[in-house]
């Protein structure tokens, strides 16, 4: 995801949804998908036809996720869109905390390690991440995992904790280390000094080498036809 640039044309469904209130583009996607924010306090997520079919399954963890950690609540749906509720707090990369890599990242640890144990694994009803092999070694912790654990995807409140999380469209089960990975990752994308050791520690876990280099090994295999 990225922070939109240069003009997006606002879709028929975003305006009806809408009902007068501002829009406002919030983010794009590689597949040609556009969040747009209502009025600071409900977001409208857009996708190609093609792509449709993911948001049914976003909607569909949104439901399952909301009722033990902090997500966006579905508040309608329709082909090729979602319509959620707003969280509180801002994006891990609002220029806010772009500014502040460490506090970001300590959030971004603690707040995947109380998503973790707040997802029960008996009674999840989703498989594993899309990208996740199925003959992944043992897994070190057993989860329900985000499944696309960048730092855009966790939200911060002025408080400096996580505030929730966003994009769920892939949450499954898996190793831990499947997110945490990907979340350590996704820290040199996006501040200009990255500190990886301050995710682990704010999460409770030293760093696992061998699990950190296969799982972003198979998210660099998997996400390449997908860019």
């Amino acid at each position: 995801m990225s922070f939109p640039s240069g003009s997006i044309a606002v879709p028929d469904v975003v305006v009806r949804i809408a009902e007068g209130r501002p829009v406002a583009p919030a983010w794009v996607n590689e597949l040609g998908g556009v969040t747009f924010s209502i009025a600071g306090d409900a977001f409208v997520k857009v996708y190609p036809a093609e792509h449709a079919a993911l948001l049914i399954a976003e909607a569909d963890r949104l439901r399952w996720a909301a009722g033990f950690t902090a997500v966006p609540r579905v508040l309608s749906t329709g082909p090729g869109w979602l319509h959620t509720a707003a969280l509180p707090g801002r994006s891990a990369v609002d220029p806010h905390w772009a500014g502040r890599p460490a506090e970001a990242a300590r959030a971004i640890g603690s707040g995947l390690r109380r998503l973790h144990d707040a997802l029960p694994v008996d009674g999840c009803p989703f498989d594993r991440p899309s990208w996740v092999p199925a003959d992944a070694p043992a897994a070190d912790r057993l989860v329900v995992c985000h499944g696309d654990a960048c730092a855009p995807n966790s939200l911060i409140g002025d408080d400096g904790r996580c505030s929730g999380h966003v994009d769920l469209g892939d949450l499954g089960v898996a190793d831990r280390w499947a997110d945490l990975a990907i979340a350590t990752m996704s820290l040199a994308w996006n501040y200009p000094s990255a500190d990886e050791t301050a995710l682990l520690e704010a999460y409770g876990v030293a760093p696992d080498r061998e699990r950190i280099a296969y799982y972003r090994d198979r998210w660099d295999q998997w996400s390449e036809p997908h860019r």
